[in-house]
Formats: structure tokens, C-alpha cells, sequence
């Protein structure tokens, strides 16, 4: 089964934002300063909250090579200051910190081998932070187990990392529930859903796209416009590729028309929020595709017409707020919604 192309939204990563604030001050004060986000940049970044599980913005990922330093440095060692024996509880909080900024170089460098690496530092904490004695950190802890776990799955279109991360959320929404820690449960929830996306992507299976459309549903119980905008803008987007994908994959009219449906909350969200123009565009991309499929789908030259019409307008309008590949689906989707109009049109005459 070839899925069409569909474009998928990432919050910011909360903890790898939390590991960067509470390393920064094992830096020296130039070091530091690099921590800071460039912004002077004439140039809007278009691949913004693209990227993956380790996007942030808070700070430059020039960061990270420094801090990845001065945390293997503090732990490992002959020189290192920081023991599990005189400081367990700090030496797995550093584990966890160290953890989270490999993954984020992994991502960064597609390297599987800082994924591993991470994971090996967040399998240490877990030795200090058990569910019993700590249960918040124990949580975190394999929440960011978890994520890096789906990242990795992603990177090598493996599904052994995928279903480690399943059965790890999972395991974190025993501690962290809804009622207790909604922000916390949430993210989860949505990180539970981008992960049984990928892993229905990799087995072609409507089973994991089924339960990460329940995934998402559920965060979605979670969110509002006001606090959440981009995390509510992302879930909604993201369940739509899902059920493009699920409808693409049963021949399902109805779950196409409930992924347009998806897609339109997210624009709506989007621009009422007035979050960066670039999410509202992809949003719309991602509409206009599914509504492709479905004009493909029901022999529908009236619907081929509009959807060409769409790419048209989106790539006349918004040029500088698309990717290159982006662009490049755009103009491929318009000429493929063209010659069914006409081909269907002509059929119909």
C-alpha cells in the first residue's frame, strides 16, 4: 500500500527543554551564551515543528554538542563528578538529561547509534528511579524512553523500538493519569499516537492506525485553543493523517471525509491562534490531498477541479511558506487532480 504524502505536526519536546535549563549551568559562561536562539534571521524556518519528536526553540541547537561534553564528562570516568554511589539521585536525573540531549543529536544527525546511546542513559536512571520509590521521575524517565525509542523506530523502520515505546507510554499513564496530571498524561497520549501512526506506516496494519486514532482522540480531551494551541493544532492535523492513512488503506470514503474534517480543525485553530503561517499551510496541503484521494476514491471530477484549484491558490499564495519537497508534492497533487477532472469529466460526457 502506498500512502499519499501527508505532513505531520511535532510539539516542542518539554523534556529535552528541562534537560537543556538544568545542564546549561555545568557550562562555562561562553558556552552558555551559545545557548541562546538566533533571532536574527531574516528567513522564517518552514521546518518548524517538522522535525520530530526533539523539536525546541527555546534554545540553539548549537547547544547540545557542549552539553552532550560536559555531561559525559561529569558521569563517566575517572574524572568524573558526579556517582551513583555518593549521588544517585542527581547521577539519574544527569542520566535522564544526558539521554534526552544524544537523542536530540540523533535526530539532528539521523544517527541511530546517539538513539542507543540514549537509551542505554534513560535504562541507567531506570536502575535508580523505580516505580516504587519514585514514581514522577520513574515516569518521566520512561516517557523519555519512550520517545527516543519511537524516534529510533522511525529512523530505521524497524518496529521492535515502536512497541517498546507502546508498551512504555502505556506504562507512564498508570502513574501519570489524566485527573493528576493532565499536561503530563496528554503529551503522553499524544506521543501514543504518533507512535502506533509510524508503527501502522511500518506494517501496513489498520489495527495500529485504529488505536492511534483512538490516541489521539483521547488527547484531544485534554487540550483548549488558549494553552494548548499548538499541541491541539498538531493532534488534530496528525489524527487527520491517520485517518487519511486508514481510509486510504480500507477504501473508506467516510474515514476520508473524517480526516478532512480533522485537518479543518487544525487550520481553524491555527490561524484563529496565529501560529507561524508555515503550520496553517501544511495543515490546508494535508486537506487538499485527502480531499484528492477522495475524488480519486468516488470518481468525483467536481472534487478533482476544486482540489486542483486549491494547490493552485496555496502555491501562488503562500510560496515563501512552503518546503521545496512540499512545493513539489503540491504541484504533482495539482496535476494529478487536473487529469482526473478531465479524464472524468470526459467519461461523464
Amino acid at each position: 500500500m502506498n500512502f499519499s504524502t501527508a505532513y505531520l505536526l511535532y510539539p516542542p519536546n518539554r523534556a529535552l527543554e528541562r534537560s537543556i535549563a538544568d545542564s546549561l549551568g555545568m557550562l562555562n559562561a561562553e558556552l552558555a551564551a551559545t545557548a541562546a536562539p538566533d533571532t536574527q534571521v531574516a528567513m522564517a524556518d518552514n521546518f518548524r515543528f517538522t522535525r520530530g519528536n526533539y523539536e525546541q526553540h527555546r534554545y540553539s541547537a548549537r547547544i547540545f554538542e557542549p552539553l552532550r561534553e560536559v555531561l559525559e564528562a561529569a558521569l563517566n570516568g575517572d574524572a568524573a563528578t558526579i556517582s551513583r554511589e555518593c549521588e544517585p539521585l542527581v547521577w539519574a536525573a544527569k542520566q535522564n538529561d544526558l539521554g534526552n540531549i544524544l537523542a536530540a543529536l540523533g535526530q539532528q544527525r539521523r544517527d541511530a547509534a546517539s538513539l542507543e546511546r540514549a537509551l542505554q542513559c534513560f535504562a541507567k536512571a531506570l536502575e535508580v528511579f523505580t516505580r516504587e520509590s519514585a514514581p514522577q521521575q520513574w515516569a518521566a524517565t520512561q516517557y523519555n524512553l519512550a520517545t527516543a525509542n519511537q524516534a529510533l523506530g522511525r529512523l530505521s523502520e524497524t518496529t521492535a523500538p515502536l512497541k517498546v515505546a507502546v508498551d512504555a507510554y502505556t506504562e507512564v499513564m498508570q502513574v501519570w493519569s489524566k485527573e493528576q496530571s493532565p499536561q503530563d498524561w496528554m503529551l503522553t497520549m499524544h506521543q501514543l499516537g504518533a507512535t502506533l501512526y509510524t508503527f501502522g506506516r511500518q506494517l501496513k496494519g489498520n489495527r495500529q492506525f485504529q488505536k492511534s486514532v483512538v490516541a489521539w482522540k483521547n488527547a484531544l480531551t485534554a487540550l483548549n485553543a488558549d494553552d494548548y494551541a499548538l499541541e491541539l493544532t498538531a493532534t488534530h492535523n496528525n489524527r487527520g493523517v491517520t485517518l487519511h492513512h486508514l481510509g486510504e488503506s480500507e477504501g473508506n470514503a467516510a474515514r476520508l471525509k473524517e480526516a478532512i474534517n480533522s485537518y479543518e480543525l487544525a487550520l481553524t485553530v491555527s490561524m484563529e491562534q496565529q501560529l507561524p503561517i508555515h503550520v496553517a499551510v501544511l495543515c490546508r496541503v494535508n486537506k487538499a490531498t485527502v480531499q484528492n484521494s477522495l475524488a480519486q476514491l468516488t470518481n468525483d471530477p467536481a472534487l478533482a477541479e476544486e482540489v486542483a484549484d486549491e494547490f493552485e491558490v496555496i502555491m501562488e499564495c503562500f510560496p515563501h511558506a512552503l518546503q521545496p519537497l512540499c512545493r513539489k508534492h503540491c504541484e504533482e497533487q495539482m496535476k494529478m487532480a487536473r487529469a482526473r477532472h478531465e479524464a472524468q469529466g470526459s467519461a461523464v460526457g
